[in-house]
């Protein structure tokens, strides 16, 4: 009996993409932008794009500008980073990286309901925002280290998964256990191998160094994942992972 052979990698869009990663900087301190604007703009393949000062213009510019990822404040004058995050994601103007100094659950929880593909407090070292604009610029969810266990063991045990992982990936659905139960018996035992390991943290190259497959390859099971269990990201596979029971939290 021979084993199934791995599905051929696809090509996804950021194995397509085209020059560097395109990144909008959103802050109502002119300070803070410019920093970051130096920390980014070192590396041959990122290029910031645009600044925003507010919610307000951060929509308008990402309309425009139609960026790869926007970095995007929290506590900001006329419209805050939650309620600009939400529009830019529901209208697929870019991913949204959620940046704040405070490390609180509820901007969390606000923030990856809104659509955010990640989140990491201000205070990281300029090394980790590159690597979290790169991970969630090549499709991974990014979660502060400091924070991803004790918010993902929080989102179990207050139910609030459902606010992250609604029927179709959108936020804010209704909880459907049947449905997912039944999306669940659709994946391959590798698929299901797969989410274990998107549940646990892992990015690509670690889940491929621990299924001994290609990251391409992990590429793919990522995204069938991800249709068949109808979610929007990485961030909504955790929590699924999570709220079933294949991962256990803690």
């Amino acid at each position: 009996m021979t084993d199934t052979p791995e599905p051929a990698p696809t090509a996804t869009t950021e194995e397509v993409r085209r020059g560097p990663l395109r990144v909008l900087l959103v802050d109502d301190q002119r300070l803070i932008r410019s920093g970051f604007a130096m920390m980014l703009s070192g590396e041959d393949d990122i290029e910031v794009v645009g600044e925003a000062g507010d919610g307000v213009e951060a929509v308008a510019q990402a309309a425009e500008l139609r960026p790869d990822l926007v970095l995007m404040d929290v506590q900001m004058p006329r419209k805050d980073g939650i309620a600009a995050t939400a529009e830019i994601v529901a209208a697929g103007l870019g991913k949204v990286v959620v940046l704040t100094t405070f490390d609180r659950d509820d901007y969390l929880f606000d923030a990856l309901a809104a659509g955010a593909s990640g989140f990491l407090l201000k205070n990281a070292d300029p090394d980790d925002l590159v690597a979290a604009v790169r991970a969630v610029g090549d499709g991974n969810a990014l979660l502060a280290p400091e924070v991803t266990r004790r918010v993902i063991a929080k989102m179990v045990e207050q139910g609030r998964g459902d606010e992250l992982a609604g029927p179709g990936g959108q936020p804010g659905g209704e909880a459907a256990p049947a449905q997912t139960e039944h999306d669940l018996a659709l994946l391959t035992d590798r698929e299901r191998e797969v989410l274990v390991t998107v549940g646990r943290g892992r990015s690509n190259a670690e889940i491929a160094a621990e299924l001994f497959i290609g990251e391409a390859t992990v590429k793919t099971h990522v995204s069938n994942v991800l249709a068949k269990l109808h979610l929007r990201d990485r961030v909504q596979a955790v929590v699924v992972a999570h709220e079933t029971g294949i991962v256990h939290t803690g």
